[in-house]
Protein backbone atom coordinates (compact mmCIF):
# COMPACT_ATOMS: atom_id res chain seq x y z
CA UNK A 1 0.00 0.00 0.00
CA UNK A 2 0.85 3.63 -0.41
CA UNK A 3 -0.67 5.45 2.56
CA UNK A 4 -0.90 9.19 3.19
CA UNK A 5 -1.24 10.43 6.78
CA UNK A 6 -2.31 14.06 7.14
CA UNK A 7 -2.58 16.09 10.36
CA UNK A 8 -3.79 19.60 11.21
CA UNK A 9 -0.51 20.33 13.04
CA UNK A 10 2.41 18.44 14.56
CA UNK A 11 0.35 17.82 17.68
CA UNK A 12 1.29 16.26 20.98
CA UNK A 13 -0.70 13.08 21.43
CA UNK A 14 -2.03 12.91 17.88
CA UNK A 15 1.42 13.55 16.43
CA UNK A 16 2.92 10.72 18.45
CA UNK A 17 0.14 8.32 17.41
CA UNK A 18 0.37 9.34 13.74
CA UNK A 19 4.10 8.63 13.74
CA UNK A 20 3.43 5.34 15.49
CA UNK A 21 1.02 4.35 12.70
CA UNK A 22 3.47 5.44 10.04
CA UNK A 23 6.20 3.30 11.58
CA UNK A 24 3.84 0.31 11.76
CA UNK A 25 3.05 0.61 8.06
CA UNK A 26 6.66 1.14 7.03
CA UNK A 27 7.61 -1.98 8.99
CA UNK A 28 4.97 -3.91 7.04
CA UNK A 29 6.67 -2.88 3.80
CA UNK A 30 4.28 -0.10 2.76
CA UNK A 31 5.10 3.42 1.57
CA UNK A 32 4.02 6.31 3.78
CA UNK A 33 3.48 10.01 3.03
CA UNK A 34 3.48 12.03 6.26
CA UNK A 35 1.94 15.49 5.94
CA UNK A 36 1.42 18.51 8.23
CA UNK A 37 2.64 22.12 8.69
CA UNK A 38 6.21 22.36 10.01
CA UNK A 39 6.73 18.68 9.32
CA UNK A 40 10.48 18.88 9.93
CA UNK A 41 12.16 15.47 10.04
CA UNK A 42 8.78 13.75 10.20
CA UNK A 43 9.06 9.96 10.19
CA UNK A 44 12.33 8.27 9.28
CA UNK A 45 11.78 6.32 6.06
CA UNK A 46 8.58 8.14 5.06
CA UNK A 47 8.04 10.81 2.41
CA UNK A 48 7.63 13.83 4.68
CA UNK A 49 5.58 16.58 3.03
CA UNK A 50 4.98 20.15 4.17
CA UNK A 51 1.64 21.95 4.37
CA UNK A 52 2.45 25.54 3.41
CA UNK A 53 0.17 27.86 5.36
CA UNK A 54 -0.37 31.46 4.27
CA UNK A 55 -0.11 32.73 7.83
CA UNK A 56 2.05 32.28 10.92
CA UNK A 57 -1.04 31.37 12.95
CA UNK A 58 -1.28 27.57 13.08
CA UNK A 59 -4.78 26.08 13.40
CA UNK A 60 -5.09 23.80 16.44
CA UNK A 61 -7.67 21.58 18.17
CA UNK A 62 -6.71 22.70 21.66
CA UNK A 63 -4.23 25.33 22.73
CA UNK A 64 -0.65 24.12 23.03
CA UNK A 65 1.30 25.79 25.89
CA UNK A 66 4.48 26.00 23.81
CA UNK A 67 2.83 27.70 20.81
CA UNK A 68 1.70 30.85 22.66
CA UNK A 69 0.36 33.48 20.21
CA UNK A 70 1.14 31.53 17.03
CA UNK A 71 -2.00 29.36 17.25
CA UNK A 72 -5.77 29.54 17.10
CA UNK A 73 -8.36 26.85 17.77
CA UNK A 74 -10.45 26.07 14.70
CA UNK A 75 -13.47 25.64 16.96
CA UNK A 76 -13.30 29.39 17.75
CA UNK A 77 -12.94 30.58 14.11
CA UNK A 78 -15.73 31.95 11.95
CA UNK A 79 -16.52 30.21 8.67
CA UNK A 80 -14.40 32.39 6.37
CA UNK A 81 -11.40 32.35 8.71
CA UNK A 82 -11.49 28.56 9.04
CA UNK A 83 -12.03 27.86 5.36
CA UNK A 84 -9.06 30.05 4.38
CA UNK A 85 -6.83 27.29 5.75
CA UNK A 86 -8.37 24.39 3.84
CA UNK A 87 -6.71 24.99 0.41
CA UNK A 88 -3.22 24.61 1.92
CA UNK A 89 -4.09 21.10 3.19
CA UNK A 90 -5.80 20.22 -0.08
CA UNK A 91 -2.77 21.37 -2.11
CA UNK A 92 -0.36 19.25 -0.02
CA UNK A 93 -2.57 16.17 -0.36
CA UNK A 94 -3.34 16.70 -4.03
CA UNK A 95 0.35 16.64 -4.92
CA UNK A 96 0.62 12.99 -3.92
CA UNK A 97 -2.96 11.69 -4.14
CA UNK A 98 -2.68 9.99 -7.53
CA UNK A 99 0.14 7.75 -6.28
CA UNK A 100 -1.65 7.05 -2.99
CA UNK A 101 -3.93 4.08 -2.28
CA UNK A 102 -5.60 5.32 0.89
CA UNK A 103 -5.51 8.39 3.17
CA UNK A 104 -5.65 8.58 6.95
CA UNK A 105 -6.88 12.03 7.99
CA UNK A 106 -6.44 12.98 11.64
CA UNK A 107 -9.13 14.71 13.73
CA UNK A 108 -12.68 15.92 13.22
CA UNK A 109 -11.38 19.19 11.90
CA UNK A 110 -10.24 21.02 8.76
CA UNK A 111 -8.07 18.05 7.81
CA UNK A 112 -11.23 15.93 7.59
CA UNK A 113 -12.73 18.44 5.14
CA UNK A 114 -9.59 18.59 3.00
CA UNK A 115 -9.19 14.79 3.04
CA UNK A 116 -12.81 14.24 1.96
CA UNK A 117 -12.61 16.86 -0.78
CA UNK A 118 -9.44 15.51 -2.39
CA UNK A 119 -10.31 11.83 -2.00
CA UNK A 120 -13.74 12.34 -3.57
CA UNK A 121 -12.18 14.34 -6.40
CA UNK A 122 -9.77 11.50 -7.22
CA UNK A 123 -12.00 8.59 -6.16
CA UNK A 124 -9.66 7.43 -3.39
CA UNK A 125 -10.75 5.76 -0.12
CA UNK A 126 -10.05 7.52 3.14
CA UNK A 127 -10.39 6.90 6.85
CA UNK A 128 -10.44 9.41 9.68
CA UNK A 129 -8.74 9.04 13.04
CA UNK A 130 -11.08 10.90 15.39
CA UNK A 131 -9.21 11.96 18.51
CA UNK A 132 -11.36 13.34 21.29
CA UNK A 133 -9.67 16.74 21.24
CA UNK A 134 -10.97 17.44 17.74
CA UNK A 135 -14.60 16.50 18.26
CA UNK A 136 -15.04 17.46 21.93
CA UNK A 137 -15.49 21.22 21.33
CA UNK A 138 -18.70 20.51 19.38
CA UNK A 139 -20.18 18.99 22.52
CA UNK A 140 -19.74 22.41 24.11
CA UNK A 141 -21.43 24.30 21.28
CA UNK A 142 -18.24 25.34 19.51
CA UNK A 143 -17.35 25.33 15.78
CA UNK A 144 -19.16 27.56 13.33
CA UNK A 145 -22.24 25.59 12.23
CA UNK A 146 -21.24 25.73 8.55
CA UNK A 147 -17.73 24.47 9.36
CA UNK A 148 -19.13 21.68 11.50
CA UNK A 149 -21.56 20.67 8.74
CA UNK A 150 -18.60 20.06 6.40
CA UNK A 151 -16.68 18.15 9.08
CA UNK A 152 -19.73 16.02 9.82
CA UNK A 153 -20.20 15.19 6.13
CA UNK A 154 -16.55 14.16 5.87
CA UNK A 155 -16.98 11.84 8.87
CA UNK A 156 -20.16 10.25 7.52
CA UNK A 157 -18.64 9.65 4.08
CA UNK A 158 -15.38 8.14 5.36
CA UNK A 159 -14.70 4.48 4.55
CA UNK A 160 -13.75 3.87 8.17
CA UNK A 161 -13.22 5.60 11.51
CA UNK A 162 -10.34 4.97 13.92
CA UNK A 163 -10.71 5.77 17.64
CA UNK A 164 -8.55 4.87 20.63
CA UNK A 165 -11.29 3.66 23.02
CA UNK A 166 -14.96 2.74 23.22
CA UNK A 167 -15.42 5.96 25.23
CA UNK A 168 -14.34 8.08 22.26
CA UNK A 169 -16.49 6.01 19.89
CA UNK A 170 -19.67 6.02 21.96
CA UNK A 171 -19.53 9.19 24.08
CA UNK A 172 -17.74 11.61 21.75
CA UNK A 173 -18.47 10.41 18.20
CA UNK A 174 -21.60 8.29 17.89
CA UNK A 175 -23.78 10.46 20.12
CA UNK A 176 -23.16 13.43 17.85
CA UNK A 177 -22.59 11.79 14.43
CA UNK A 178 -24.85 8.86 13.57
CA UNK A 179 -22.56 6.04 12.41
CA UNK A 180 -22.82 2.25 12.60
CA UNK A 181 -20.44 0.48 14.98
CA UNK A 182 -19.00 -1.67 12.18
CA UNK A 183 -17.48 1.45 10.61
CA UNK A 184 -15.05 1.77 13.54
CA UNK A 185 -11.64 0.35 14.40
CA UNK A 186 -10.72 0.73 18.07
CA UNK A 187 -6.97 1.10 17.83
CA UNK A 188 -5.24 1.78 21.14
CA UNK A 189 -2.03 3.76 21.45
CA UNK A 190 0.91 1.39 21.44
CA UNK A 191 3.69 1.02 23.97
CA UNK A 192 7.29 -0.10 23.52
CA UNK A 193 7.75 -3.17 25.71
CA UNK A 194 11.53 -2.83 25.64
CA UNK A 195 11.57 0.79 26.79
CA UNK A 196 8.83 0.28 29.37
CA UNK A 197 10.05 -2.79 31.22
CA UNK A 198 10.75 -3.40 34.89
CA UNK A 199 14.33 -4.36 34.01
CA UNK A 200 14.97 -0.97 32.37
CA UNK A 201 15.82 1.17 35.39
CA UNK A 202 19.66 1.40 35.33
CA UNK A 203 20.45 3.37 38.50
CA UNK A 204 17.63 5.87 37.89
CA UNK A 205 16.81 6.07 41.60
CA UNK A 206 20.44 6.90 42.35
CA UNK A 207 20.54 9.57 39.62
CA UNK A 208 17.58 11.43 41.14
CA UNK A 209 18.27 10.44 44.79
CA UNK A 210 14.95 8.63 45.09
CA UNK A 211 13.85 6.15 47.75
CA UNK A 212 13.31 2.50 46.87
CA UNK A 213 9.53 2.94 47.19
CA UNK A 214 7.78 5.91 45.56
CA UNK A 215 4.56 6.85 43.78
CA UNK A 216 4.93 8.54 40.41
CA UNK A 217 2.66 11.08 38.72
CA UNK A 218 3.73 12.00 35.16
CA UNK A 219 2.18 14.81 33.12
CA UNK A 220 1.88 18.54 32.61
CA UNK A 221 1.35 20.59 35.76
CA UNK A 222 -1.89 22.14 34.55
CA UNK A 223 -5.30 22.07 36.21
CA UNK A 224 -6.88 19.78 33.58
CA UNK A 225 -4.22 17.10 34.21
CA UNK A 226 -5.04 17.12 37.91
CA UNK A 227 -1.67 17.24 39.72
CA UNK A 228 -3.38 19.34 42.40
CA UNK A 229 -5.64 16.37 43.15
CA UNK A 230 -2.65 14.07 43.52
CA UNK A 231 -0.90 16.54 45.84
CA UNK A 232 -4.02 16.66 48.02
CA UNK A 233 -4.37 12.86 47.94
CA UNK A 234 -0.77 12.38 49.11
CA UNK A 235 -1.72 13.45 52.64
CA UNK A 236 -3.38 10.02 52.96
CA UNK A 237 -0.21 7.99 52.33
CA UNK A 238 2.89 10.19 52.62
CA UNK A 239 4.12 8.28 55.69
CA UNK A 240 4.45 5.22 53.41
CA UNK A 241 5.90 6.68 50.21
CA UNK A 242 6.89 9.95 48.57
CA UNK A 243 5.10 11.20 45.46
CA UNK A 244 7.38 12.08 42.56
CA UNK A 245 6.04 14.38 39.83
CA UNK A 246 7.63 14.54 36.36
CA UNK A 247 6.63 17.29 33.95
CA UNK A 248 6.25 21.02 34.35
CA UNK A 249 3.69 23.77 34.03
CA UNK A 250 2.07 26.83 35.48
CA UNK A 251 1.05 25.17 38.76
CA UNK A 252 4.50 23.99 39.77
CA UNK A 253 5.47 26.71 42.28
CA UNK A 254 2.08 26.61 43.98
CA UNK A 255 2.00 22.81 44.15
CA UNK A 256 5.57 22.55 45.46
CA UNK A 257 4.57 24.72 48.40
CA UNK A 258 1.50 22.54 49.02
CA UNK A 259 3.36 19.25 48.69
CA UNK A 260 6.12 20.20 51.11
CA UNK A 261 8.16 17.22 52.26
CA UNK A 262 5.64 14.65 50.99
CA UNK A 263 7.46 14.37 47.64
CA UNK A 264 9.33 16.19 44.87
CA UNK A 265 8.88 17.76 41.46
CA UNK A 266 11.59 16.75 38.98
CA UNK A 267 10.41 19.01 36.13
CA UNK A 268 10.96 17.95 32.54
CA UNK A 269 13.09 14.85 32.12
CA UNK A 270 14.28 13.06 28.99
CA UNK A 271 12.08 10.39 27.44
CA UNK A 272 14.66 7.80 28.46
CA UNK A 273 14.59 8.94 32.09
CA UNK A 274 10.80 9.19 32.08
CA UNK A 275 10.55 5.52 31.10
CA UNK A 276 13.04 4.46 33.76
CA UNK A 277 11.35 6.55 36.46
CA UNK A 278 8.01 4.93 35.66
CA UNK A 279 9.55 1.44 35.52
CA UNK A 280 11.16 1.88 38.94
CA UNK A 281 8.04 3.27 40.63
CA UNK A 282 5.93 1.34 43.12
CA UNK A 283 2.64 2.77 41.83
CA UNK A 284 1.52 5.26 39.18
CA UNK A 285 -1.19 7.70 40.20
CA UNK A 286 -3.27 10.10 38.07
CA UNK A 287 -6.31 12.27 38.74
CA UNK A 288 -7.16 14.39 35.69
CA UNK A 289 -10.02 16.86 35.97
CA UNK A 290 -11.06 16.07 32.42
CA UNK A 291 -12.07 12.54 31.50
CA UNK A 292 -9.19 11.34 29.34
CA UNK A 293 -9.83 9.86 25.93
CA UNK A 294 -7.04 7.31 26.30
CA UNK A 295 -4.10 8.08 28.58
CA UNK A 296 -0.79 6.69 27.34
CA UNK A 297 0.73 6.86 30.84
CA UNK A 298 -1.48 3.96 31.92
CA UNK A 299 -0.22 1.59 29.23
CA UNK A 300 3.35 2.72 29.88
CA UNK A 301 2.95 1.89 33.56
CA UNK A 302 1.41 -1.49 32.78
CA UNK A 303 4.29 -2.36 30.45
CA UNK A 304 6.68 -1.46 33.26
CA UNK A 305 4.78 -3.76 35.67
CA UNK A 306 3.62 -0.77 37.72
CA UNK A 307 0.07 -0.95 39.15
CA UNK A 308 -2.16 2.10 38.65
CA UNK A 309 -4.45 4.13 40.89
CA UNK A 310 -6.49 6.71 39.00
CA UNK A 311 -9.78 8.52 38.74
CA UNK A 312 -12.51 6.53 37.02
CA UNK A 313 -14.22 7.82 33.86
CA UNK A 314 -13.42 8.25 30.19
CA UNK A 315 -11.09 5.99 28.26
CA UNK A 316 -9.20 4.83 31.35
CA UNK A 317 -12.06 2.49 32.26
CA UNK A 318 -11.32 0.28 29.25
CA UNK A 319 -7.56 0.29 29.88
CA UNK A 320 -7.13 -0.26 33.61
CA UNK A 321 -8.90 -3.45 34.70
CA UNK A 322 -9.26 -4.48 38.37
CA UNK A 323 -6.35 -6.88 37.87
CA UNK A 324 -4.04 -4.04 36.79
CA UNK A 325 -5.04 -1.24 39.12
CA UNK A 326 -7.71 0.61 41.06
CA UNK A 327 -10.09 3.23 39.65
CA UNK A 328 -11.57 5.48 42.34
CA UNK A 329 -14.29 8.05 42.75
CA UNK A 330 -13.22 11.40 41.38
CA UNK A 331 -12.05 12.97 44.65
CA UNK A 332 -8.57 13.20 46.22
CA UNK A 333 -9.53 11.50 49.49
CA UNK A 334 -10.74 8.34 47.72
CA UNK A 335 -7.64 8.38 45.51
CA UNK A 336 -5.28 8.71 48.46
CA UNK A 337 -7.02 5.98 50.45
CA UNK A 338 -6.72 3.58 47.48
CA UNK A 339 -3.01 4.36 47.14
CA UNK A 340 -2.51 3.74 50.86
CA UNK A 341 -4.34 0.42 50.72
CA UNK A 342 -2.16 -0.81 47.86
CA UNK A 343 1.07 0.40 49.44
CA UNK A 344 0.22 -1.67 52.51
CA UNK A 345 -0.57 -4.81 50.51
CA UNK A 346 2.61 -6.03 48.87
CA UNK A 347 1.10 -9.36 47.83
CA UNK A 348 -1.72 -7.66 45.91
CA UNK A 349 0.71 -5.19 44.32
CA UNK A 350 2.94 -8.03 43.11
CA UNK A 351 -0.01 -9.86 41.57
CA UNK A 352 -1.13 -6.64 39.86
CA UNK A 353 2.38 -6.02 38.56
CA UNK A 354 2.40 -9.38 36.77
CA UNK A 355 -1.07 -8.80 35.28
CA UNK A 356 -0.06 -5.30 34.17
CA UNK A 357 2.79 -6.63 32.07
CA UNK A 358 0.65 -9.44 30.64
CA UNK A 359 -2.12 -7.00 29.68
CA UNK A 360 0.32 -4.56 28.05
CA UNK A 361 1.85 -7.37 25.98
CA UNK A 362 -1.53 -8.76 24.92
CA UNK A 363 -3.33 -5.53 24.00
CA UNK A 364 -0.92 -2.60 23.64
CA UNK A 365 2.35 -3.91 22.21
CA UNK A 366 3.33 -2.41 18.86
CA UNK A 367 3.80 -5.96 17.56
CA UNK A 368 0.08 -6.55 18.12
CA UNK A 369 -1.33 -3.20 17.03
CA UNK A 370 0.69 -2.79 13.82
CA UNK A 371 -0.69 -5.89 12.05
CA UNK A 372 -4.24 -5.01 13.18
CA UNK A 373 -4.09 -1.59 11.54
CA UNK A 374 -2.48 -3.09 8.46
CA UNK A 375 -5.21 -5.72 8.03
CA UNK A 376 -8.02 -3.22 8.59
CA UNK A 377 -6.69 -0.84 5.94
CA UNK A 378 -6.19 -3.70 3.48
CA UNK A 379 -9.75 -4.81 4.15
CA UNK A 380 -11.03 -1.35 3.20
CA UNK A 381 -8.93 -1.30 0.04
CA UNK A 382 -10.13 -4.75 -0.99
CA UNK A 383 -13.79 -4.16 -0.16
CA UNK A 384 -16.16 -4.56 -3.14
Amino acid sequence: MKVAIILLNQGRGSGVVAKEHGKYLLAQGHEVYYIHPNVGKGINGAYNKEVYLNTDIVPVHEYLPSAKDTQKAVSSMNYDEAMDYVPAYEDALEKIIQETDIVIGHHANLTAIATANICKRYNKPYVLFLHGTGIEPRHHGLYDDRVWSLIESAIKEANGIIVTTEYVRDELVRNIVDLPIDRFLIQACGVDLTEFNSENTLDITKKYSLPAKYVICPGALTKSKGPQNVVESSTQYSDLAETIFIGDGELREHLEAQLGKRGRFLGFVSNEDKAKLINAATLLVAAPEKKEHFGIIYTEAMAGSVPIVAYEGGGVNSIVTPEAGVLTKRNPKALGEAVRTLLLNEKRRSAMARKCRERAAEFYAVEVLGPRLNQWLLGILNAP
